[in-house]
């Protein structure tokens, strides 16, 4: 074979990952005449490039490349007069004629079949378009691919966006790297701290190296600790390298220096954002006088093209990310334009506003898109929950933020990070800072933020309720019915009521619960307040009718739930309704009515990820299924149950009411399988993740099981007294406290 023509360097260090990238990349080496290759500085493209170029070379060169593949480093010329000359030197082309460049290009690559690689074009993107351009419409065997941080936009041109490397492929390279500057025992790549560190380095190959480089003087635990200041760290390339692959700050830096002062201004502003977001808080946020509205879509569009915005299709439609080096650059940025505060105070604002709107639009058909859109908000809103309790003065914006996403905490399975902001927005030493005064032990407040207060205080004991706390949840709704007593704030006091009642059904003492949620509705209608709330309410009373034996009146207060939120769209509320209503079918011994009402709840339960609400569905599925015949099925949903009981807080919220059938379910299981197949059904369940759990209850009646047990028709007792009256303590009204709402007696 003659030798292969060709400038490549050969690779110094061993390759490691990308192999989903480099197969797409060579694929489309065969189909397309010019392949851009575009991303973050850092991200590993020249190395890809010429890995992919390696291998076409070696595969295909007398059919495809038979005059060789080359490459041309660009990075090094400003001037747009020498980019012909040097795509002349890197073909190593000889003339002295004193044609243009262009020319001898032209005649050079006529009858010629090679790839051009052109690395590091961006300083120059629109001659180097025009050049491109150019030669492909004059050299039919060329095929070019580029190397850069945009596209060029030339017609044919595909595209390849390169992302970070998997967090698996990232923790390859970096212990693979450990082993060129710290020889010895090699690295876990499995490791926490090493998965740690290559996690906060957004996975891009050139910090994962510069940090390698390190471990001569550092520990990786030691290069964590320090990785907040990574633009300092991350330096001391290898020797020989360009220049812009030696430090993370000169690599990023180089994007920076080839944006125009507004696309500088924009990537200094979006690093206000903590995460994903829209073009509407881009527009809120980033906007100003430097900046107008109308042009923030055109900037953001050449970041985007720059690879210093990633745009990303998301279940809460299209967002923008940045990559934390990136964003920690633009940071820099803004912290020297003397603006960080004001741009985190907008930040923090549209943020606001955004909960506000979602919390209102929760009650309506929109349901799962509010879902998405708080999903994808998270990180920005606890930078800006954050944002409101550092800030004297401050606490009541944390305080509404907090309260005012009940409906994430409670109704998409966040329960654990809503408890940890409630607490931090109620804590004394955050409303210290606040105008009023601290008295009998409780916070008053002197500026009319009450109500913030008073919101974040019931819905801090409805999370606790959830969990299990029962102690938390009583101290919470017995300072905000106090206080909101004391202010003449009603609503709020029918919240505390409510989530009362609540607490007792979940506790197990049925009358007073009946008595606390009647008069919790009855305020709601007084005060003229309809919301997926009040419809949790009317569930949790028809349920604690169900307990009581009266299953007609529950079963029609579930239906009138069922009807109001056909008319608004409401789902959340109707996946309760169902499941009290399949609760009372199943007591009353209609087991096909009650499987059918609960796949509806469980499909509903899993689509906002509402581990309360599906894992008493599939508790009530398991009780269906063994009634039903199938022992060994009710075992594998009840050990399934426990796992996200796991998730949530106390198991049946430690109440005999719901615990009582949940044993019957378990002694009826053993006895017809036995105690050591009965356990190891349980185990398979306890093994599911929630999605084959959920999968696993839909599935409906096994074929074969054994009859059932109680005919359809026939109802169960109703829990006793008895039962009843085994209750918390902390749930009873201390003698003499205030319990009057509504015209009924609240204790």
């Amino acid at each position: 074979m003659r030798p292969v023509p060709g400038n490549l360097p050969a690779e110094l260090n061993r390759f490691v990952g990308r192999a989903d990238e480099l197969a797409e990349l060579t694929r489309l080496l065969g189909e397309v005449r010019l392949l851009t290759l575009v991303g973050v500085g850092g991200v590993g493209k020249t190395r890809l490039a010429v890995r992919a170029a390696l291998s076409v070379r070696s595969a295909d060169l007398e059919k495809r490349y038979c005059d060789g593949v080359w490459l041309a480093e660009l990075s090094t010329i400003r001037d747009p007069g020498l980019l012909d000359h040097a795509l002349v030197d890197a073909l190593r082309v000889t003339d002295h004629s004193g044609r243009p460049a262009r020319e001898v290009l032209r005649a050079h690559l006529a009858d010629r079949d090679l790839l051009l690689v052109l690395d590091g074009f961006e300083q120059l993107v629109d001659p180097c378009a025009e050049l491109v351009r150019d030669l492909l419409r004059h050299c039919p065997g060329l095929q070019v691919l580029t190397v850069g941080r945009r596209p060029l936009r030339v017609e044919g041109e595909r595209t390849v966006p390169l992302a970070p490397m998997s967090d698996a492929d990232a923790a390859r390279l970096f212990a693979d790297r450990a082993l060129d500057v710290a020889p010895g025992p090699a690295l876990d790549e499995h490791d926490d701290a090493v998965r740690e560190l290559c996690r906060r380095l957004d996975g891009i190959p050139l910090a994962l190296e510069l940090a390698a480089a390190r471990l001569r003087a550092l520990s990786v635990d030691q290069i964590l600790r320090r990785i907040d200041d990574r633009f300092h760290l991350l330096t001391g390339g290898s020797r020989g390298e360009l220049p812009r692959h030696r430090t993370l700050r000169t690599a990023i830096g180089w994007s920076h220096e080839l944006c125009a002062p507004a696309e500088r201004l924009l990537w200094a502003r979006l690093s206000v954002f903590a995460g994903p977001f829209d073009l509407e808080a881009v527009e809120y946020v980033c906007a100003g006088p430097e900046l107008p509205d109308e042009s923030v879509l055109d900037v953001l569009g050449e970041l985007i093209a720059q690879s210093v915005v990633v745009r990303e299709e998301s279940p809460a439609g299209p967002r923008y990310r940045m990559l934390d080096t990136v964003r920690a650059y633009g940071a820099e940025w803004l912290d020297a334009l003397a603006d960080t505060e004001r741009m985190r105070r907008r930040h923090r604002d549209w943020y606001m506003g955004l909960v506000t709107w979602c919390e209102v639009d929760w009650f309506s058909p929109r349901q799962v898109e509010i879902a998405a859109c708080a999903d994808s908000a998270l990180p920005n809103l606890r930078a800006a929950i954050e944002l409101c309790l550092e800030t004297a003065g401050e606490a009541h914006l944390g305080q509404h933020l907090t309260g005012t996403l009940w409906f994430y905490w409670a109704g998409c399975g966040r329960l654990t990070e809503g408890r940890h902001w409630l607490e931090r927005s109620l804590a004394p030493e955050v409303s210290r800072d606040e105008p009023g005064e601290w008295h009998d032990g409780q916070w008053h407040d002197g500026e009319g933020h009450e109500g913030a207060r008073l919101k974040a205080l019931w819905v801090l004991g409805y999370v606790a309720i959830l969990q299990g706390d029962n102690t938390a949840a009583v101290r919470a709704l017995y300072e905000c019915r106090g206080e909101a007593a004391r202010t003449g704030n009603a609503l709020a006091r029918a919240y505390a009521v409510h989530r009362l009642g609540c607490l007792a059904l979940l506790t197990g003492d049925m009358p007073r619960a009946e008595r606390l949620l009647r008069a919790a509705l009855g305020a709601y209608r007084e005060l003229g307040e309809i919301n997926s709330n009040v419809l949790m309410g009317q569930a949790e009373l028809a349920l604690s009718l169900v307990f009581q034996g009266d299953l007609d009146a529950a079963v029609a207060l579930c239906a009138d739930v069922r009807e109001i939120c056909e008319e608004s769209g409401e789902r959340w509320a109707r996946s309760y309704a169902l499941y009290v209503h399949a609760y009372a079918a199943w007591t009353s011994g209609r087991l096909g009515e009650a499987r059918a009402l609960l796949t509806e709840a469980v499909t509903i339960h899993h689509t906002f990820n509402d581990l309360v609400g599906l894992v008493l569905a599939i508790e009530l599925m398991a009780l269906v299924t063994a009634d039903e015949g199938d022992p060994a099925e009710a075992a594998v949903l009840q050990g399934a149950a426990d796992r996200l009981w796991r998730s949530v807080g106390a198991p049946l919220f430690g109440s005999p009411t719901f615990g009582a059938p949940h044993e019957e379910c378990e002694r009826r299981a053993t006895e017809l399988l036995g105690p050591e197949r009965y356990g190891a059904r349980v185990a398979e369940g306890r093994a599911l993740p929630p999605a084959s759990a959920v999968e696993r209850a839909l599935a409906g009646p096994r074929a074969g099981s054994v009859p059932p047990r109680q005919p359809s028709g026939e109802r169960r007792p109703a829990p006793t007294r008895e039962t009843e009256r085994r209750t918390d303590r902390e749930t009873r009204e201390p003698a003499g406290s205030p319990g009057q709402i509504g015209g009924e007696a609240a204790g």
